[in-house]
Formats: structure tokens, sequence, C-alpha cells
């Protein structure tokens, strides 16, 4: 693709390197739960963990480009990983190194870019995913210091982290989006996790985070004040984008898995991959997965071209890869059948990992409601 670079293969050489020597042969230990910690510490010494981290914070100074090659080749063998990854590395790194304080970021960010230290993005909460300006979390002051208390919900790797980018209500509930400030929590007695079992990423350390009057300073506050929510969506906006990695990454090893299946299964006297039913099938998904891997990687260029039009983009690949992902797990376990079904089976696994890329990273209802809007107003289209 003429968007990415020789350097661009060579990211993916490496990653690919990774994923074959420690990523599969854990795939399924991932999956019963395990939090792949010593994974990330060799991700963020190969320079995987924080791709665009520059090296005085511990990364190679990558791209977004690079990002996305990532995460779409971890996701292949382990979507809780690529999920953990692309949080930590894009979306908590990025908010840290573009708004934090100078104490924060000599503090954690490398830290967080070799995996020396977890990170966890606490802004869901029980009464409010999508509509993430209804947050009831509150931040309040108190003695020259800021006392945090209230429920975070489905954090990802909330079981483990050091860090929680917390965002709390620092206003008058009418205020919504404009009385909500971004915090950096460090783990203490003031937070509580308790995990939360889920039908995919399994190994996500995923969990519900209870903070009680955690007290923090001013240096502790991300961008400005009543400011966080536009903080948490610039985030979201680089999550989108990772997700559409991710869906395009999970599509391609569905494919992969269900092409070696039909070629060696036999029916009614002639392999599967002779019927045109199951090639039909099969070159649908593997079609959509083109497109959807030319708007990802466009995205990930006008991310790093600082483009206006890369939020509007960032929408549709999320969107889009997104189904993909669903729709191509969907497609192998069928073409696969029993054995499809069945826990040998890598797609068993991407099939229930896949649905949540639907769902986190704002809903997709809530993305096409963001498509048509950006549409309207920005005319990107």
């Amino acid at each position: 693709m003429s968007v990415l670079t020789e350097e661009h293969d060579l990211v993916r050489k490496t990653v690919v390197e990774f994923v074959e020597r420690y990523v599969r042969p854990n795939s399924r230990r991932i999956d019963s739960g395990w939090y792949p910690l010593e994974l990330l510490r060799e991700m963020g010494r190969l320079g995987l963990l924080a791709p665009t981290a520059p090296p005085e914070y511990g990364g190679p100074g990558a791209d977004y480009r690079a990002q996305a090659i990532v995460v779409e080749e971890l996701g292949r063998a382990s979507p809780s990983l690529a999920t953990i990854a692309e949080i930590q590395g894009s979306m908590n790194f990025g908010l840290i190194y573009r708004h934090g304080t100078e104490e924060l970021k000599e503090r954690w960010l490398e830290r967080l870019a070799t995996g020396e230290a977890v990170s966890a993005f606490a802004l869901s909460e029980p009464c409010c995913g999508s509509d993430a300006a209804a947050i009831e979390t509150v931040a309040y002051r108190e003695g020259g210091e800021w006392r945090i208390s209230g429920t975070k919900l489905w954090i990802t790797s909330g079981l483990y982290a050091d860090l929680y980018l917390v965002f709390a209500r620092t206003g008058r509930p009418e205020e919504r989006h404009r009385a909500i400030t971004a915090f950096a929590v460090e783990r203490g007695d003031c937070v509580a996790a308790s995990p939360i079992a889920l039908m995919g990423l399994r190994g996500s350390g995923t969990a519900e985070v209870k903070l009680s009057e955690c007290a923090v300073g001013d240096d502790q506050v991300l961008g400005q004040v009543n400011r966080g929510f536009y903080l948490a969506m610039e985030a979201i906006n680089y999550g989108r984008l990772s997700v559409g990695a991710l869906g395009l990454g999970i599509a391609r090893e569905a494919m992969a898995e269900a092409r070696e299946y039909v070629a060696r299964r036999r029916a009614f006297g002639r392999q599967l991959s002779e019927f045109q039913s199951v090639r039909h099938a099969i070159a649908g998904v593997l079609s959509r997965a083109v497109s959807v891997r030319l708007v990802v990687y466009e995205t990930a260029r006008m991310a790093d071209a600082g483009d206006a039009a890369f939020a509007a983009y960032a929408q549709v690949a999320k969107l889009e890869g997104s189904r993909l992902a669903v729709d191509a797990t969907r497609t192998a376990m069928q073409l696969m059948g029993g054995y499809g079904y069945s826990t040998d089976s890598h797609v068993e696994m991407l099939y229930r990992d896949a649905k949540i890329t639907e769902i986190y990273e704002g809903a997709n209802e809530l993305v096409l409601d963001r498509i048509y809007t950006l549409a309207e107003r920005d005319r990107f289209i």
C-alpha cells in the first residue's frame, strides 16, 4: 500500500515474529484469564508497546501507521493483548504526552512505554457508557488538593493497573461535558478493583474500579480543569482507529483459518473449497477486508499528518473494522461447522472476542451518529 513504507514493513516483520514466538503459544492461556504482563514488557523491550513514544521516553518514535500494524498483527493471535496494548500505548500514553504536566511525564511515560507499569482508561460507569457526558464520579477541592470518589465499569487492565486516567465531574451534573476533568490517579488504598467475567477478551484484566476519596494534586490534572471530556474524545478517536486495525486483524485470521479448513475438508465427494457458495462467502469477506485496510491505514496516515479529517475517518475505521470482524468470524465458523465451534479452533475464540469491537470505544450506534454529525459539519465526503 502506498501509505506504508519499507520502515512499516520492518515493523510488521518484527511484530509478526513476536506474535509467532510469544503470543500464539499463549493465546489460549490469555483467553483463560491470564493477564499477559510478561508479554507487555517484552513488547516494550522491542518498541512495540508504545510505537509513537519518542526515544526520550523509551519508545522508537514511530508513527500511527506503525501503531495500527502492531494492533492488526496482535489481533490475529490475541485480541485481548491487542486491546491492552492499544489502550496503554496509544490512548493513555498519548494523553499524558500531549496534556500531562512535566512531573507526570517524567514519572510515567517511560514506564508505560516499556511495560514497567500498567495503565487503565477509566471513563465508563454503571450509569453511563456511550453517554460519557453523564458520568457521576465526582472530584472536589479540599485543603489544596482534589478528592475523587465514584465507580468505573468495564475498565480494561483495571485489575492490574498502576495508574488510572480517571474522568470525574468537577461541576454540576447539568453542565454535562463542560464540567468533566481528567486526572491521573495512582493505585493505592483508595482504589478497589473487582474482576468482571466476560464472554471474550478474557485476558484483558477488565474490572469494576471503585475510588473512595482518592487525593490527587494539581500536577495530576491532565489538561485544563473542566476540559476532560474533550481529552477523552481525543483519546477515543485514536482508540477507534485501533479498533479498526484490530477488526482487520481478526478478519484476516478468521479467513486464513477458514481457507485452510475448506481446502482439506471433503463433503459429497469434493473439497469444500470447490463449492461456489463456499468460495463466494470467503471472497466476499476478503473484498471487504481490502476496503477496511485502505480505510484503516489512510486514517493512520491522517493522524500522522495532523489532517483535520482524521476524526471523521477514525469513526469509519472503527465502524467498518468492527463489522468486518464480527461478520468474518461468523462466516468462518459457519464454514468450519462443528470444528469451528469447538475450543480446538482458534476461530471459536476470535468469534467471542470480535463482538466487543462493535461495543467498546463507543457503541457502533453512537459512532454512526458521530459520522452523520461530522458529515453534516465538515463535509468530509
